[in-house]
């Protein structure tokens, strides 16, 4: 334990820290948007064009961080102009985008005479590496990425949720998904020292997954994504770091295992919350009737019988089998 503790105090490690935290942030930050637009898979995407931008600046000696950027920027506008005008062959396009961007990084890290290693720290993420400078890097993009998506919420959610409601209420629809596109091309290279562009699509869309399952309005969605993706990121890291004593162990794969494991314990909870919420969703008002008496009625209602009980006049309704049965002499009425 005493070398784990040492390990912590490690200046390479505490640089890997702050990248965690912000990119946590970030990531499901953004992810929120494209989950809501049914577009969870454009992270994975950009990350696949990003890596031609990698490859540039490892072929340039430019920085990889800001060529990226350059390249992601570039394709998510490709992708978004592609999917806004939804041609017949807007997919066969897309494809080729995606796939001609992870061949032709490839191809350009090769020319570059640099190894498949070098070009694995940005495809995996290699957190535990990352420079003074990249921190800084991540720290400002993330946060500029963070500002937006909570300070033009309302605008965003609008645009992402319905885009008829939005130019009616004077959006302008472009621009706004042009932002939110350019936003995740931001966000992909801020992950993929963390992750990897492989991976990052995984830190954008399971902690907003995992949210959704306990969250109903979009704000606590959003609010809990990132603290769901923070949490998953720094204990992701933090557990990597834990397991490399005995084994080797890589950050960016166990933190996305680490959130896909949060999302299957709040899978359950979601289902039964679900439940819990239509069984308390108020009654349709209907004419009255008179009570029919059921024959058969096997199950006792009480207090501790767990369902769910309804106030109604002069006596409580218990709510079983999708029908409301009261308990009137020695049988049970059905409403």
């Amino acid at each position: 334990m005493s070398e784990y503790v040492d390990l912590l105090s490690m200046a390479f490690m505490q640089r890997a820290l702050l990248a965690a935290v912000f990119t946590g942030l970030a990531a499901p930050a953004i992810g929120t948007y494209l989950v809501q637009r049914r577009m969870a898979l454009m992270g994975d995407g950009i990350g696949h064009v990003a890596v031609t931008g990698v490859a540039i600046g490892l072929f340039t000696g430019a920085s990889p961080t800001w060529t990226a950027v350059i390249v992601a920027i570039a394709g998510a506008i490709a992708i978004e102009v592609i999917r806004e005008r939804g041609h017949a062959n807007g997919d066969v396009a897309l494809a080729l985008l995606f796939y001609g961007g992870l061949a032709g990084g490839v191809l350009i890290t090769g020319l570059a005479n640099e190894s498949g290693a070098r070009l694995n720290q940005f495809l995996f993420g290699s957190i535990t590496t990352i420079s003074d400078t990249d921190v800084i890097v991540t720290m400002v993009l993330a946060a500029v990425v963070v500002l937006i998506c909570v300070g033009l919420a309302p605008q965003l959610f609008a645009v992402a949720q319905d885009q008829e409601f939005a130019r009616v209420a004077g959006l302008n629809i472009r621009a706004y998904n042009l932002l939110v596109a350019v936003l995740a091309a931001v966000t992909v290279t801020v992950a993929m020292r963390t992750v990897g562009l492989l991976l990052v699509s995984a830190l954008m869309v399971v902690p907003v997954a995992t949210s959704q399952q306990l969250s109903r309005s979009f704000r606590t969605t959003l609010g809990a994504a990132m603290a769901l993706g923070t949490a998953a990121s720094v204990g992701g890291l933090l557990l990597s770091a834990y397991l490399s004593f005995e084994a080797r162990v890589a950050p960016g794969p166990t933190i996305v295992l680490l959130a896909l494991a949060g999302f299957v314990s709040a899978w359950p909870v979601g289902i039964w919350l679900r439940r819990r919420r239509r069984l308390r969703q108020p009654f349709p008002v209907v004419p009255v009737v008179a009570h029919q008496e059921t024959d058969e009625h096997p199950h006792q209602h009480g207090e501790d019988c767990g369902h769910v009980a309804v106030p109604h006049g002069d006596h409580v309704d218990y709510v079983h089998d999708g029908h409301r049965h009261a308990p009137h002499g020695k049988h049970y009425d059905e409403h």
